[in-house]
């Protein structure tokens, strides 16, 4: 039952120890959360034109709150990784100490022992004291093997000196990365507490304006009401006119394959006849019948693919479906639709930070980028419609078969309806609000129904 315990335990701690990031991940985990820190603080100076605050600066010094705390998060991981490895050095020092010990201890004798036995006649005496030849021989035998135990004693005790200041010089270095780490946090912490109060005075100062700020957020409601009425009527007139084309194409196929059997029919039927006549013609006796030709055998089908395929609850043609299916197996690798920025608001119904009375609910997610920077496709297809919207700038759809994606808050546009797109290349560019600031608000449709964009582009 012990046995069964030990060997649970074991087979828990190894999958346990697998699920953790190793040294080397946290260590590049830490650099891109710092990068993005720098990038959106970057962004946040970039807004900051005059001395007034705005929703804006609040998101992305919130963002800048949540990644420093995710950073302090992750220099804890790589402080407890560093503690494991600072204990298993620690114990190796004690074992090859010990063992030092021991070697030395073993070797002082063999020492005492030949420098009791350190004369040659001594030893001529061991060997001609023997009663034969052949016990001379194993007895200079026993000399060389003792000599060669000496050695290899002393070559043991070198090995693990050498191995002992090695380990201590690790274990001086993890101690201190681990004082470098321990710095990193309490320099974190102290931007956090920083930041931290200066949110809590932007949000005193927004809350002075929340007149002007409930005014603004009305009209973003009524805009963006707007859009989702005209994207929910341009998807399912899509959807209408995918279907129509999906059966005007079944209708096609069927037609053929009905006009090339009868064609096979007649071709055999004339056959037939021609052979009955020429059997006639040679004197056989030969029974015609109306007996329909056999069949062809059916032809090998193509190998499946190993990608999986998906059904979609309306019809398409088989090249919107090949596109769905790529789109779909993307999920979660999706690049950006900006090329560098941070998610300020996200995907659903979320209480307004200042009007905390007021429920907003966003249909994709908004992205805080530089100003004036390039949207981009995030994957082949086809430009479905180009609109403007009063306080929602330009807007792009694209259709990659069953699901679209929308690309709201352009200052301008650089395709139109009817463009072949390709993954990543720009379609325009974002727009910049009357507080200097850049957001680009992303979508993500299946069908007629919203998803969650980040889902779907890479984390």
């Amino acid at each position: 039952m012990r046995t069964l315990a030990t060997l649970f335990f074991l087979a828990f701690s190894l999958v346990a120890s697998a699920q953790q990031p190793s040294r080397a991940e946290l260590e590049k985990r830490r650099s891109d959360i710092l990068k993005d820190i720098k990038e959106t603080q970057a962004q946040l100076e970039a807004t900051k034109k005059d001395t007034r605050v705005t929703m804006g600066q609040l998101r992305a010094i919130k963002n800048k709150l949540y990644k420093r705390q995710k950073l302090i998060n992750n220099i804890n991981l790589e402080m407890k990784q560093l503690d494991n490895s600072i204990k298993g050095s620690t114990d190796e020092i004690g074992d090859l100490r010990k063992k030092l010990g021991v070697l030395k201890m073993r070797y002082a004798q063999s020492v005492r022992y030949a420098y009791k036995s350190r004369s040659s006649y001594d030893m001529l005496s061991f060997l001609f004291s023997s009663d034969d030849f052949n016990e001379a021989l194993r007895r200079l035998k026993y000399l060389k093997k003792y000599r060669d135990f000496r050695k290899d004693q002393a070559e043991q005790i070198r090995l693990t000196q050498v191995k002992l200041e090695d380990q201590i010089k690790t274990l001086n270095s993890e101690r201190d990365k681990k004082d470098e780490l321990l710095a990193a946090e309490e320099k974190q912490r102290q931007a956090v507490q920083e930041e931290r109060d200066q949110t809590d005075e932007m949000v005193r100062q927004l809350k002075g304006r929340e007149k002007e700020l409930l005014a603004k957020i009305n009209k973003n409601k009524v805009a963006a009401k707007k859009l989702d009425n005209a994207v929910q009527e341009i998807i399912r007139r899509e959807i209408e006119i995918a279907r129509k084309k999906a059966a005007e194409e079944e209708r096609r196929r069927k037609e053929e394959e009905a006009r090339r059997l009868q064609q096979e029919k007649e071709r055999q039927a004339a056959l037939a006849a021609a052979k009955s006549i020429n059997d006639v013609g040679n004197g056989s006796n030969v029974t015609v019948t109306n007996s329909a030709p056999k069949p062809k055998p059916a032809e090998t089908a193509p190998p499946k693919s190993t990608k999986p395929v998906r059904t979609f609850n309306h019809p398409m043609t088989p090249e919107a479906t090949a596109l769905s299916n790529d789109f779909a197996n993307n999920k979660g690798k999706l690049p950006w639709p900006v090329e560098k920025g941070y998610i300020a608001i996200k995907f659903g119904k979320y209480q307004h930070p200042i009007a905390e009375k007021v429920e907003m609910d966003n249909n994709g997610i908004d992205i805080g980028t530089d100003p004036g920077a390039p949207a981009r496709a995030v994957f082949n297809g086809t430009v479905t419609n180009v609109l403007f919207i009063d306080d929602m700038g330009w807007n792009v759809i694209i259709n990659h078969g069953h699901y679209f994606t929308l690309y709201s808050r352009l200052s301008k546009v650089t395709v139109k309806k009817g463009d072949k797109v390709a993954t990543k290349q720009t379609i325009g560019k974002v727009d910049i609000n009357d507080e200097g600031e850049s957001f680009i608000n992303f979508q993500v449709w299946s069908g007629a129904n919203k998803t969650n964009p980040e889902l779907w582009i890479a984390r």
